[in-house]
């Protein structure tokens, strides 16, 4: 565990203890805070992440005005993923553009190198999906990655998302364009979805 993170095991008197807003499985999600910043921004430097999400180098003082501003847009909510175990941040996922009128919203998701195939994504993933269906009035999610991103449309597949096509040459990255892969997962496909919801884990 690093130090000083404010974690609930953090034996550091001077940080407050991390609250978990919400859980499924092995996993549990935290609000991002502006001190979470140098670890995302080393997670966003990963090559892999960067081809594969579509993100480029940005400063880490950017990265803390991003969040800051992220903080009060009622449009996004941003989590850390982190193990129910010891409370280990994994990764990063965000609910963003969500629309209340029409019921929309998008899904970013993005693990540390060192923890990704260990199924963290697809708990975090549902967890989210499950607290946008069940807490929020959504009615349609979607997801994008690039088309070669088996691992992702994997997660999403699992989820219950169905690809729905492929946006062409949508992004730029190394000097390439790249299509991206859309997924979507509806209320009704949800609700019919076999699995505990967050709640009942």
């Amino acid at each position: 565990m690093t130090e000083g993170t404010g974690y609930a095991d953090d034996e550091q008197e001077a940080a407050p203890e991390r609250q978990i807003a919400w859980r499924a499985q092995s996993i549990g999600l935290v609000a991002v805070e502006t001190e979470d910043a140098e670890l995302l921004h080393g997670w966003r430097s990963d090559p892999v992440a960067a081809h594969e999400i579509g993100i480029w180098p940005r400063s880490l003082t950017a990265l803390r005005e991003r969040i800051e501003r992220h903080s009060d847009d009622d449009d996004r909510d941003d989590f850390l993923i982190v193990t129910l175990l010891d409370l280990t941040p994994v990764g990063h996922i965000a609910l963003s553009d969500q629309n209340i009128v029409n019921g929309t919203a998008q899904i970013e998701l993005m693990l540390g190198p060192e923890h990704r195939g260990q199924g963290h994504g697809s708990h975090a993933l549902d967890a989210l999906v499950d607290l946008a269906f069940g807490e929020l009035p959504m009615h349609r999610l979607t997801a994008e990655t690039h088309t070669d991103n088996a691992p992702a449309l994997a997660v999403l597949s699992g989820s219950g998302f169905v690809r729905e096509g492929i946006s062409r040459s949508a992004c730029i990255h190394r000097g390439r364009r790249h299509d991206l892969a859309v997924s979507s997962l509806l209320r009704p496909e949800w609700e019919a979805l076999d699995r505990p919801r967050a709640w009942d884990a």
